[in-house]
């Protein structure tokens, strides 16, 4: 069974840092691309990474770009995403997704991809 655990969410002041956490189970790691996907209520759902450890590349919207950096332990089977400079429009509940490394990159929709964690809530205070 496909299984994706997101953690590492808390309540952080403005200009501070999280880093989340993805443990994936159940698929081969190299055989898929992880991605970040973030919403807040009253807000669209967003993409914020992904990554591709099979071939070595990473996308990062432009919200985040520079801010965030998306990484991947092999051994821990595990992604991990890296916040930096964090302010109040970065609250939201974040998630982790998979999708098979065939699909066209970079997979930035939400509808492309076929497995989901449960969220871990980022809030950040002003």
């Amino acid at each position: 069974e496909v299984q994706l655990q997101a953690s590492g969410g808390g309540l952080v002041q403005a200009g501070g840092s999280l880093r989340l956490s993805c443990a994936a189970s159940g698929f081969t790691f190299d055989d898929y691309n992880i991605g970040w996907f973030r919403q807040a209520p009253g807000k669209e759902r967003e993409g914020v990474s992904c990554i591709s450890k099979r071939y070595d590349i990473t996308y990062y919207a432009d919200s985040v770009r520079g801010r965030f950096t998306i990484s991947a332990d092999n051994a821990k089977n595990t992604v991990y995403l890296q916040m930096n400079s964090l302010g109040p429009d970065d609250t939201a509940v974040y998630r982790c997704a998979a999708i098979g490394s065939t699909i066209a990159w970079p997979p930035t929709s939400y509808e492309e991809y076929d497995y989901w964690g449960q969220g871990t809530l980022v809030t950040v205070s002003s």
